[in-house]
């Protein structure tokens, strides 16, 4: 059976390979804010929640923030043993974990937000506030779609 080869696109037209440069490109500049907080990006992503949404339990702090499970018990132990997150057990499910920001977690999300709010009015300048928009709205799009189905499968 002869197999037909297919042309995979140039790299420079990848979608993944391009999502990676360009995730790479905006994260410079908030690696450098947080190497200065003494945060890592995974530990930014699990304060930035917890203070945007709540306490939070693991799965749901997971799922928000990207991680893994195990990766995620990880951060939030560094995260509690340096105060700046609280975990408690479920009153009703000793097996569940809830975990909330401390005041001092919440406080260096509050001294970094004018510097992260400036990073991002950057991007939003240099693309333009309708294309910074299209491109979260296209982006969302993409996640929630998931990838298309493969013919033949």
């Amino acid at each position: 059976m002869a197999r037909t080869k297919l042309q995979l696109p140039s790299t420079r037209r990848s979608l993944p390979i391009a999502l990676m440069r360009s995730r790479e490109q905006v994260m410079a500049p908030i690696r450098a804010m947080l190497r200065a907080s003494g945060l890592t990006e995974q530990q930014w992503r699990v304060l930035r929640i917890l203070s945007e949404f709540g306490p939070q339990d693991l799965t749901e702090i997971a799922r928000q923030a990207c991680l893994l499970m195990p990766s995620l018990s990880r951060i939030i132990r560094s995260l509690a043993q340096n105060g700046l997150v609280i975990r408690t057990t479920d009153a009703k499910d000793r097996r569940r974990q809830t975990v909330v920001i401390s005041r001092a977690g919440q406080k260096l999300i509050d001294d970094n937000s004018v510097q992260a709010a400036q990073i991002a009015a950057s991007y939003k300048d240099q693309l333009g506030a309708e294309r910074y928009e299209l491109l979260l709205d296209l982006l969302t799009e993409l996640e929630q779609g998931g990838p298309a189905p493969i013919s033949g499968e």
